[in-house]
This record gives structure tokens, sequence and C-alpha cells, in this order.
């Protein structure tokens, strides 16, 4: 008689995809709804606030989308770093090495202080020549509103820095809810400042920059206190931030450096688009500034798991399990397209209702329509290839190569087609944007060619 054998498992879709030896879907999972809840309370406190200041006017608009896009490209800088901290103080947790975890999350917390105080203050002092430099084809009334709210920003640095630092530092290790709980509490106070200034003192871009300078310093405040009072993981002391270890912060650098070289090359050619945008007038950049709040949204669950996979990967670098990572990589980036068509399918049919919030004008509505369809549809098979897959690389030491291709993409591709596009070419906005898209395709082609070879694992950061 036969002898009866008991049925197998079969593994679940999760378990198959998600699961490794290195990290099971669960925790993947406990790792990513933190960082998910975060995204959508940024993206959406963004929203809200670039409302508030819309019932200021255009010109107030105007001018916070434009120091944005500078802000956006000098804290580029220190967040490189943080995201440099993030990669060794997961590796160094995958491999189980506590007491350099604990090394890596000091360094990556005073190195990224440093960095960001010293640009604040720079972009206090030059504040004029700057605006000058990129802007000065602006209406008056935008460059006095900028003015305003680019010295408040660059106060503002240092907050942040010691906010993203920690905040990194806890994802590394897997604390994904301390490190939303720190985001909520200086986005929260962010919003309900400005609510209260801008919306009931009438304040303006001087409601802002007051509320933005309160938040990030009240986040600051509250990142330390955790790190120092209830961290149990990182064990860390003040006295610890003042110890620097050189070994550790060329680590660190060894990852963020190349990874600060591309965000200041792909933020200043971002930079440089917004100084064609300028030039199309006030409208196009009310329309710029409103698509990419709109962006934003659907990016939310995308952004989010490309922070989730740098510690992923890290962790299974530390572990030097490359089967794991490659497979961790290849699921993120199906996830991440599938995410996209789900958020295209929300926000079109809510497009008017959305963009109601900000009061547009109504010469804009329709070229913001065609923008935003655009870019929802080029998303879903470009975005998750063109920042998933760097990502991922990026956290397995691969650094370089990363950034180099980023920069030459963003150059000779995003800067150069949305001139001949939007300027040479009668395009305007539509023609930037379009451009854009473009080069997230042939960026994404880069990487997920190197990502299929062999050399961006080949690199022992520990």
């Amino acid at each position: 008689m036969e002898q009866l054998t008991k049925p197998q498992h079969k593994p679940g879709l999760l378990e198959r995809h998600f699961s490794g030896e290195s990290m099971h879907y669960r925790q993947i999972i406990a790792l990513f709804l933190p960082i998910l809840v975060d995204q959508i309370f940024v993206v959406g406190l963004n929203l809200v606030n670039t409302a508030l200041v819309s019932s200021s006017g255009v010109d107030a608009v105007s001018a916070v989308n434009m120091v944005d896009s500078l802000n956006m490209f000098l804290i580029s800088v220190f967040i490189a770093m943080a995201t440099g901290g993030t990669v060794v103080v997961a590796q160094y947790k995958g491999s189980g090495d506590d007491r350099s975890v604990s090394k890596a999350a000091a360094a990556s917390v005073a190195a990224v202080f440093l960095a960001a105080a010293g640009l604040g203050l720079v972009l206090a002092v030059l504040h004029t020549p700057i605006l000058q430099l990129l802007f000065g084809n602006a209406d008056p009334e935008v460059l006095d509103n900028a003015r305003t709210y680019l010295i408040g920003s660059g106060i503002s640095y240092a907050g942040i820095g010691i906010v993203q630092a920690v905040c990194g530092a806890l994802r590394g290790v897997g604390k994904s809810r301390a490190s939303l709980m720190l985001s909520l509490i200086m986005n929260l106070t962010y919003v309900l400042l400005n609510v209260v200034f801008i919306h009931y003192m009438d304040w303006g871009v001087n409601g802002l920059t007051v509320a933005i300078n309160i938040a990030r310093y009240a986040g600051a405040a509250c990142a330390l206190y955790y790190l120092f009072r209830m961290e149990t993981t990182l064990r860390l002391h003040l006295v610890d931030l003042f110890r620097l270890q050189w070994t550790m912060l060329r680590r660190i650098l060894f990852i963020g450096v190349p990874f600060a070289a591309e965000q200041l090359f792909f933020n200043g050619g971002k930079l440089l688009t917004q100084v064609f945008i300028v030039s199309l007038g006030t409208y196009a950049l009310a329309t710029n500034a409103i698509g990419s709040t709109i962006a934003g949204v659907a990016q939310i669950p995308g952004v989010a798991l490309s922070l989730t996979l740098v510690t992923v990967v890290g962790q299974c670098m530390g572990r030097r399990d490359i089967e794991d990572a490659r497979k961790f990589i290849r699921s993120f980036l199906w996830l991440a397209s599938s995410t996209f068509v789900l958020m295209a399918a929300l926000l079109i049919p809510l497009f008017h209702p959305l963009i109601s919030l900000f009061d547009p004008p109504a010469a804009i509505v329709d070229d913001l329509y065609t923008l935003t369809l655009i870019n929802l549809v080029a998303q879903i098979p470009l975005w998750s290839i063109s920042f998933i897959t760097p990502a991922a690389l990026r956290a397995a030491g691969d650094s370089k190569f990363t950034s180099l291709m980023s920069m030459l993409s963003m150059w000779l591709f995003r800067v150069i087609l949305g001139y001949i596009l939007g300027i040479v070419l009668p395009f305007g906005i539509i023609g930037v944007w379009v451009a854009m898209n473009c080069e997230w395709g042939v960026r994404g082609a880069i990487f997920l060619w190197r990502y299929r070879g062999d050399k961006w694992y080949k690199h022992k950061l520990i």
C-alpha cells in the first residue's frame, strides 16, 4: 500500500517574491508601511501648503516654487550624505556588527549637521546675488517674495539636516516607525503653523518662512531627544557626535559624496530648467508648481518603495546574499510600476477637484491637464527603472556609476532637450515636461543594463 504523503506548503505570492534568506516579507511590510505613511503626509502637507500659499496670489506661489527648486538643489546634498549613512548602517546591521552600527549613526548625524549648517549660512548671506543670477527675469513682486522665503529657508537647513540624518540612521536599522513619528512631528507642525500664519493671520510668504523654521527646529529637538533618550538599538550619547570616526566617515562619504554630486548636477539641471520656465512667464511657473505637486502625489508609493529598498538591499549586501538582493530589486520594480497604474486611475478622474484646491487661473487649466495626463502615463513604465534601480545599486555600494550616469542623462537629455522643446520649439511648459519623461527612459535603460551584470555588487563597503 502506497504511503500517503502530506502535501507540502505552497508559498503564496508575497512569500515567493518578497521573502528570502535575508528578510521575510512581513519584515519588509513592517519597514514599508511607516515610510509610505510618511510620504503620504509629506506630499499631502506639501499639497495643502501650496494651496495655502496660492491664496496669497500667483506671485506668491511662483516665488515659493522658484525658491523650492533651489532648496531641493541644496538640501539634496545633505540628504545624499544621510542616505550614505543609511546604507552603511544597514550593511553593518545585516552583518551583525552592532558596535559599528552605532558608530556609523553618530558619524552620519555629525556630518549631515555640519554640511546643512554650512550650506544654510552661505544661502542666507548670498541670497541677493543668487536670486539675481538665477531668476533675475522674474517679476519684481515674485522676486520680493522669493527673497524673504530664501533667507528663511537657509536659516532652517540645520534643523532639517538633523531630522534627515536621524531618520536615515533609524531606517538603516529597520526602525521606520520611529522615523515616521519624527517626520510627522516636523511636517504636521509646519502645516498647522501655516494655517495659522497664512490663512488666519494673512502673513503670506512671511508666515510660511516663520513656520518652516519653527517646525524644522522643533523636529530636530525631538529627533535628538529620541536618539539619546529613547532609542535602545543605537545606544548613542551626545558626546558621540563630537568623536568623529574618520574611518566610518570615509565609508559614509564613499556613498554620500558621489550621490551628493549626482544630486547637485541632477537638481542643478532641474534648477536650470526652472530658469527656462521663468522666461515663459508667471503662468508657466504656476503651471509647473501645481503640476509638480500632483506628480508628487502620484509618486508617493514609488518613493516609499525606493526608500524601503535601500534598507532591504543594504542588509542583503551586509550578508553578501546577492541572489536575495537581485530578487528583491526585481520584485520592487514590478510592484512600483503597478502602483503607478493605480495612482493614474485614481488621479485622472479627480483632476478638476484636485486643482480646485489651488484656485488656478482659467488660462492654465488646459495646459495643466495635458501636462498631468502625459506625466501620469509616462510614469508607469519609466519612473521605477529610473529611480528604484539606482537606489538599489547605490545600497550595494555602486555609487560612482549610478551618480555619473544620472548626471550625464540629466544634462544631455533633460536640460538640452527641455530647452529645445520648451524654448526653441513652441511647446512651452509641456515640452519641458516631455523632455523630463524622455530622460527617465534613457536613464532607466542604462540602470537596467547595469543590474543585469555583476559589477554593481562587487564593491566591498564594510
